[in-house]
């Protein structure tokens, strides 16, 4: 009995081990993600830039709710001090659909690299849960500001603001 409660521990153990998110302040999970659309971002690419990761799915009202908002600092804000990544974790199977997520970037004039997360795994690796979240990171790769939910357009600007002007 001992040796069976024992196994069963260890299995318990290890897959409680396995299951646990990577830290969200590393940027490792997002670079080397598999499946991309609209380019690929590489670690090269985000250094010494702030970084704001989006976690969305097309298909989410509150995700487009925030989109003009992020259309609008990708339009304004230097490529030199800032990049914009999207990671794409569908909520249904009809956003599952790589057409779907296409024709979803074009109507939505989505511009920036979006990582195909259509397994969560990069949804896990940075303990997400909920659509929409922003991860803001500092020119260090440090993650300075975690922005769930829509509505909070000024501080996603501000923040961004802040970030640029420290060097």
């Amino acid at each position: 009995m001992f040796v069976r409660f024992a196994a069963m521990s260890v299995v318990f153990v290890l897959v409680f081990v396995l299951r646990v998110p990577a830290r969200a302040d590393s940027l490792s999970p997002l670079v080397h993600a598999p499946s991309w659309v609209g380019g690929r971002v590489s670690a090269r690419d985000l250094a010494g830039k702030v970084v704001l990761v989006d976690f969305y799915t097309f298909g989410c009202i509150n995700c487009k709710h925030i989109e003009p908002n992020l259309r609008n600092l990708y339009r304004a804000v230097r490529r030199t001090d800032f990049v914009i990544v999207g990671v794409h974790s569908p909520e249904t199977s009809y956003e599952r659909s790589r057409e779907h997520l296409l024709a979803s970037l074009q109507q939505q004039g989505i511009l920036w690299p979006v990582v195909v997360d259509n397994d969560f795994t990069v949804w896990n690796r940075f303990g997400i849960q909920a659509w929409p979240t922003q991860l803001i990171y500092d020119r260090h790769g440090k993650l300075r500001a975690t922005v769930v939910g829509e509505g909070q357009d000024a501080l996603v600007d501000k923040t961004v603001a802040q970030l640029i002007a420290e060097r």
